[in-house]
């Protein structure tokens, strides 16, 4: 588990070479961006149960069968899995962002999920759409084009039109998610 600045001394040291101009810059962006990163960290943790209840609820809209007998959102418990599941998955997705790498989602999250998945008879593609609800939602609210509650309302790190590149890399993150699931 790596954050950015551990991820850059470790390269450089992998490497036997000093840190280059262009990963300081890169530094000195991360520590300019704090602020926007803990308040989108802030607003996935604020958010998380909605985002994935949210994120069930659309994956359970499109495929009607999952909620009857037989379905695999049936009984209430597998329901119940599944928000677990997402909510773990959003969880670690703030980690990389806070942490401004994906290390962290990668060993604690991704490693095996869909091997797990598989083993459990949980359908992957019902899986990845609803990580792409979570998307489209956590992406929605840190850029404040969601029609609910604004997240930098009353904060100084400035506006969601200011945060587009932090709200790309958390999609990015998403994608890994996807990624790993397909």
């Amino acid at each position: 588990m790596l954050d950015a600045f551990s991820r850059t001394v470790v390269s450089a040291d992998a490497k036997g070479a000093a840190i280059r101009s262009e990963d300081l810059a890169d530094l000195r962006k991360y520590v300019a961006d704090a602020n926007k990163r803990i308040d989108a960290t802030l607003a996935i943790t604020q958010n998380v149960s909605c985002i994935a209840a949210d994120a069930v609820a659309g994956m359970v809209c499109e495929n009607t069968g999952l909620t009857q007998p037989g379905g695999h959102c049936y009984p209430t418990r597998r329901m119940a899995a599944c928000l677990r599941d997402g909510e773990i998955i959003l969880r670690y997705v703030s980690y990389a962002l806070l942490a401004g790498d994906p290390s962290v989602l990668e060993d604690r999250c991704l490693n095996g999920l869909k091997e797990t998945y598989l083993a459990l008879g949980v359908p992957t593609s019902n899986a990845i759409r609803a990580v792409e609800i979570m998307k489209i939602a956590t992406v929605a609210i840190m850029t404040e084009t969601n029609t609910g509650r604004k997240m930098f309302k009353g904060i100084n790190s400035g506006s969601g039109a200011q945060c587009q590149d932090i709200a790309a890399e958390a999609a990015s993150y998403f994608d890994l998610v996807i990624e790993a699931l397909s």
